[in-house]
């Protein structure tokens, strides 16, 4: 959007107050509110804010740090506060020094961008945002299911299904074009998906149905939560990303090869690549301790690094659409993960696949979850790894990962998530006191 446009809109629309969105190192969406009149200085100089302040970025010594907004997110909030309206735009962090901050995931994100750019591609992601929502119980969040619903299940129009769909309509007026809502595989589980574009304005997509989802939750006096596995014995909620590598004009899909009417070399080396870096990436692709409660067998979770056509047991599938759909989908993220990061990941794996030529094993079309261990060893299936601990240290062997998410990043990141980790390392849960409350 231009920006001469938004002003007119600002005015048009008697809208008070701007917010300027950005996304911190654990993908947590913060934001500086200011009035309409500094709307001006935004675009021009950028809006100064405490980096000190922000989880992972940078010391005290160093806090000064500017807001420039993209004009191509503005977006009115459908929602107003105390009878104002306000609007929100997604910002770019810079340092005074004009430089970009190496600390922003979405700069991260437009670098592995620009790298694709340079191999003539643009990078397309479609995710599908799965979460539950729970109940609350004088304030607090009470976990128990709202439903006993199933996949795709048609219930009573009760208080789930109606957020759903004023999920929906609100995503909508913020200019993202919704694809399906359902009700997803576990009871209270929920999944909105919305469609395909470039990979940062996905990314960009992902932050703003995730606060679409969690507003419209407090205010229907419901919890929503993106924690990948929040109950035992049930399907976790995953984050499966959709890649595509189109043309820059947008006319030519880079994974189709019209010649033999399918796949193409580069979507198999792109696979390749992913397969390659597939154990390192689940660090920043499924960050939490509580990630890998999600991806155990007998759950539908992908744990098994190969990749399949339509086969739903491996790591990646590729679809039966072809042409300008041609595409893979990637099962191991989860929502809980930043979405910039996640992408950034994933696509600079299959873009060394692409620079390198890495060819992927042969297809698995088996059932992988119905193999031993002894038929899964022949085929030279691995499987992704089953702690944040063992993902960490993978993600600390491989070079890509450094590459991609830069030092800045790559030191604050992994020693919040090495913390994380020793802290539930050391943590007494309820689980071992019903365990050996008797020894």
């Amino acid at each position: 959007m231009e920006i001469e446009r938004i002003f007119e809109i600002v005015e048009e629309e008697n809208i008070r107050f701007i917010r300027l969105q950005f996304t911190d190192i654990n993908g947590s969406l913060k934001n500086v509110e200011i009035p309409v009149n500094d709307l001006k200085r935004a675009f021009e100089k950028g809006i100064m804010f405490d980096g000190s302040s922000i989880e992972g970025f940078v010391r005290i010594n160093e806090s000064d740090m500017y807001l420039r907004p993209d004009p191509s997110t503005f977006a009115i909030l459908p929602w107003t506060l105390e009878g104002q309206k306000s609007a929100r735009l997604i910002c770019d962090i810079y340092r005074p020094n004009g430089e970009p901050f190496e600390g922003d995931p979405r700069y991260r994100l437009k670098l592995v961008m620009e790298e694709a750019s340079g191999l003539g591609f643009v990078p397309h992601a479609g995710p599908e945002v799965e979460f539950f929502l729970l109940p609350k119980k004088n304030g607090k969040v009470s976990y128990e299911f709202l439903d006993e619903g199933g996949y795709f299940d048609l219930l009573p129009v009760d208080i789930a299904e109606h957020l759903r769909s004023e999920v929906a309509v609100m995503i909508e007026e913020m200019g993202i074009d919704v694809e399906a809502t359902h009700h997803e595989v576990a009871p209270s589980q929920h999944e909105v998906d919305f469609r395909y574009a470039d990979a940062l304005n996905s990314a960009d997509a992902v932050q703003t149905v995730k606060l679409v989802i969690k507003t419209l939750a407090i205010k229907n006096n419901l919890h929503a939560t993106f924690m990948p596995k929040p109950f035992f014995g049930v399907n976790g909620s995953g984050m499966h990303v959709h890649l595509s590598l189109l043309s820059k004009d947008g006319s030519s899909n880079g994974f189709y090869d019209e010649k033999t009417g399918d796949i193409s070399e580069n979507m198999r080396y792109f696979v390749g690549g992913v397969l390659k870096h597939a154990r390192a990436i689940t660090a920043v692709t499924n960050p939490t301790v509580n990630s890998y409660k999600r991806l155990v067998p007998g759950y539908e979770a992908p744990v098994n690094v190969a990749w399949s056509l339509g086969n739903r047991s491996a790591l990646i599938r590729v679809p039966m659409a072809r042409g300008m759909g041609t595409r893979l989908e990637y099962r191991a993220p989860d929502p809980s993960c930043n979405p910039y990061l996640a992408f950034a990941v994933l696509v600079a794996a299959g873009l060394d696949g692409v620079k390198n030529k890495i060819q992927p094993p042969e297809p698995v079309e088996k059932n992988i979850y119905s193999m031993n261990e002894e038929e899964r060893e022949g085929l030279g299936i691995t499987t992704l790894p089953k702690t944040l601990e063992e993902a960490l240290i993978e993600a600390e062997k491989d070079p890509l990962i450094k590459e991609v998410l830069g030092d800045h990043i790559y030191e604050k990141f992994m020693e919040l998530k090495w913390k994380e980790w020793k802290s539930y390392s050391i943590y007494v849960t309820e689980w071992e006191r019903k365990k050996y409350e008797n020894v």
